[in-house]
């Protein structure tokens, strides 16, 4: 069994709920989030939600920048202790952590040049061209009187309605579409589906697409250069 292959656990840390899934599972697990949840939290619920699966390795998607595989500021809408926190040693397994719309970009890719956009609690956004991954905060960037996450992330979405919310998000991904010119463009999160229809030249992703591109983060370990050049894997930095 000695090439036998790498079971990982991905955890998708959101703002309402942190999401996991386990090679072999068909189904996720889930549990609240929120700004009582701390880093050790975290990993305490997740080892205890998953304490039936047996995984090697675990990949993080976390709601922030991230760099080197390492958060470099505190998430705006969960507790405290994260940029210091090891988690590997917390987890005992090696782990791989990344933007969580980079992790979902990356299970949402079929090459080229694609730009993701996450509706959720914020504006999450990553760029992958050629299978390299770049987190990106467009969703801090000037917007109207605010910034363009104050409109189609949540807080929009209750300040405006949804009529008004359609409406920003639009302009939004014609805008940055415009700005951007990717080949191809995954409008994804939560709140994708509270679309009426998708923005011209977009499609939808799945939030299964951010468990998919957490088990990728592996697989360009497996399987070397060959993963990245045929689109089934992607490197991230």
């Amino acid at each position: 069994m000695k090439n036998a292959a790498k079971k990982v656990l991905v955890v998708d840390v959101g703002g309402t709920s942190v999401k996991i899934i386990a090679t072999g599972q068909r189904e996720h697990r889930a549990f609240p989030s929120g700004p009582r949840l701390t880093a050790k939290r975290m990993v305490a619920e997740v080892k205890k939600a998953a304490a039936d699966w047996r995984y090697d390795a675990v990949s993080i998607g976390y709601p922030g920048p991230v760099l080197h595989g390492r958060p470099i500021a505190e998430p705006p809408n969960l507790g405290r202790g994260w940029v210091k926190f090891d988690f590997a040693a917390a987890f005992r397994r090696p782990v791989k952590m990344v933007n969580d719309a980079a992790m979902q970009a990356l299970g949402s890719y079929r090459g080229g040049k694609m730009l993701f956009l996450g509706l959720g609690t914020g504006l999450g956004s990553a760029m992958i061209v050629d299978g390299i991954v770049e987190p990106m905060e467009l969703g801090h960037l000037p917007y109207k009187k605010a910034t363009y996450e104050d409109y189609v992330g949540r807080r929009g979405l209750l300040r405006h309605g949804k009529k008004k919310w359609r409406r920003h998000v639009a302009d939004v991904v014609a805008r940055l579409i415009a700005a951007l010119e990717p080949g191809d463009t995954v409008i994804g999160g939560g709140n994708v589906k509270k679309l009426a229809k998708l923005p011209p030249k977009t499609r939808a992703g799945e939030n299964a697409n951010a468990f998919r591109g957490g088990f990728r983060l592996w697989e360009k370990a497996k399987a070397g250069g060959r993963a990245s050049r045929r689109g089934a894997a992607a490197r991230t930095r």
